[in-house]
C-alpha cells in the first residue's frame, strides 16, 4: 500500500518505549514481521504491526497483573 509507514527496530523501539532487544525478540517470535531493509541494510516493520504488538503485550501484561493482585 501506498499509504503505509515503515520503521527501523530503533526507530519502533523509541516509539514504543522499550528496548531494541524487546523489539527483537518480538521480531524472532514472529509477533513482528520484517517487511524490508532500508538503503543502510537496517529491518524495516510496519508501524501498524508495531502498535498492534504493543497492545497486545500491554493488554496480556495487564492481564497478568491483575490475576496476581
Amino acid at each position: 500500500m501506498e499509504d503505509e509507514v515503515w520503521m527501523t527496530v530503533k526507530e519502533a523501539a523509541l516509539y514504543t518505549g522499550i528496548s531494541v532487544q524487546t523489539v527483537y525478540s518480538w521480531i524472532r517470535r514472529r509477533h513482528l514481521t520484517v517487511t524490508g531493509l532500508d538503503h543502510r541494510g537496517q529491518k524495516l516493520v510496519r508501524h501498524l504491526d508495531v502498535a498492534k504488538d504493543e497492545l497486545a503485550t500491554r493488554s496480556r501484561a495487564q492481564r497478568a497483573l491483575t490475576t496476581i493482585g
